[in-house]
């Protein structure tokens, strides 16, 4: 499965000023829906600078601006482009007994989960800005986690042809997923992210056949460790994972 929409221009465009700096932003708890809306805004601020660069001369281009977002979303499903509908296992009685929204949206791939305990990551980076390698990136965003798992003694990784942060990949007598991706890319702009399990409820992915993926399960790291985790500490140490392989240096709001 691979959770990626892409559009590009034929011929890539190359800043002429190159920003490396991001703005990171805590939202904390938020909806869905409207931490999307503010996504697709920041997105299109950062695409129509793109363009209007374009009419430009080296000398006059305009820096882009690229963010990283964390949130934690309350209970909610999404559905990517090219998703299934019937996987998703509830209908709209059963969503609201369990409090929870559901959402089709702009992303490649299937359904997934997302709820209190998860710490979301969006980042919405001008690549051109970094490398405009969308493959790079998405393992640069898996690595990140990886790394980060790596802190807590547990060994992570990838499975092939498959996104997203596996445990037990090797092996693979238990493959589980512990972190999502899906992302969206579009003149070398990205939307959307990646999904880490910190201390999350997983009865909800029971109610989806996540990532259209029947023959996996999921995991939490909480649930891995046998303890409750610091959720601030987690940020601070995939953020400080995402700089260094980004090669970020981080800009005040």
């Amino acid at each position: 499965m691979v959770l990626i929409t892409i559009n590009h221009w034929k011929e890539p465009v190359v800043n002429h000023l190159i920003n490396k700096k991001v703005k990171f932003i805590d939202l904390g708890k938020k909806d869905y829906k409207e931490t999307w809306d503010y996504q697709e805004s920041l997105f299109a601020e950062i695409v129509a600078t793109k363009i209007e660069n374009r009419k430009k001369g080296p000398e006059d281009q305009l820096i882009t601006t690229n963010y990283l977002l964390f949130v934690e979303h309350p209970h909610v499903y999404t559905l990517g482009k090219s998703g299934e509908l019937t996987h998703l296992l509830l209908d709209e009685v059963q969503l609201a007994e369990k409090d929870a929204t559901f959402y089709k949206i702009n992303r490649g791939g299937d359904i997934t989960y997302h709820g209190p305990g998860q710490l979301v990551g969006y980042p919405l980076l001008d690549l051109d800005n970094f490398f405009t390698d969308i493959h790079k990136y998405l393992r640069f965003l898996e690595e990140a986690i990886i790394l980060t798992l790596a802190e807590y003694g547990i060994e992570a990784g990838r499975i092939e042809g498959l996104t997203g942060v596996w445990l037990d990949h090797e092996k693979r007598i238990n493959p589980r997923k512990i972190c999502a991706l899906g992302v969206k890319s579009s003149r070398w702009v990205t939307m959307h992210g990646f999904a880490f399990n910190v201390n999350a409820d997983l009865s909800y992915f029971a109610n989806i056949v996540p990532c259209g993926i029947a023959d996996k399960a999921v995991t939490s790291l909480h649930l891995e460790l046998g303890r409750p985790v610091d959720e601030l500490e987690v940020k601070e140490k995939v953020k400080q994972h995402l700089a260094d392989l980004f090669e970020m240096e981080w800009e005040d709001r």
